[in-house]
């Protein structure tokens, strides 16, 4: 595992979000942790195959990722995550990590990544349990979105 793989997705996370979230995140500090799914928590999962293989997942409170719903959706107050609000927070993760993927292409890496997949609860009993490098993107008046890599 590797301190700068994390860094395209941190820079195109920051872009991202920018963008269609209109408020710049900034970065907490870098860890290693392991990964434990929990209730009423969001996590969104990107396989990443090539010259880096392994996963990424995003993962954020449920109340964090309505907030970003609804300001991805124009300021429209979002109170449950539907079809269409997964729809969209996976549509955020697949932007950010398609972007980090052209970063790392013009670094030289080449690869390739899966489509989004919102991991349930009972989808995470079958996840492995094990340490990421992650960091926490702090989003003003809206919360956190933690970036975990596990890749080789």
């Amino acid at each position: 595992m590797k301190a700068e793989y994390i860094n395209p997705f941190l820079e195109s996370a920051q872009s991202v979000i920018e963008q269609v979230v209109q408020v710049r995140p900034s970065t907490g500090a870098v860890s290693v942790k392991n990964i434990k799914f929990v209730e009423r928590y969001i996590w969104i999962h990107i396989g990443v195959n090539g010259q880096m293989n392994g996963d990424i997942i995003f993962g954020l409170q449920e109340d964090v990722a309505l907030k970003m719903i609804s300001a991805m959706m124009g300021g429209y107050a979002i109170s449950e995550l539907d079809e269409m609000g997964k729809s969209a927070i996976s549509e955020l993760s697949n932007m950010i990590s398609g972007n980090a993927s052209t970063i790392l292409y013009n670094q030289g890496m080449a690869v390739d990544i899966t489509p989004p997949r919102i991991v349930e609860m009972a989808q995470a009993a079958g996840f492995e349990s094990s340490k990421a490098l992650t960091v926490p993107l702090i989003i003003d008046g809206i919360g956190e979105l933690d970036i975990q890599v596990l890749v080789s």
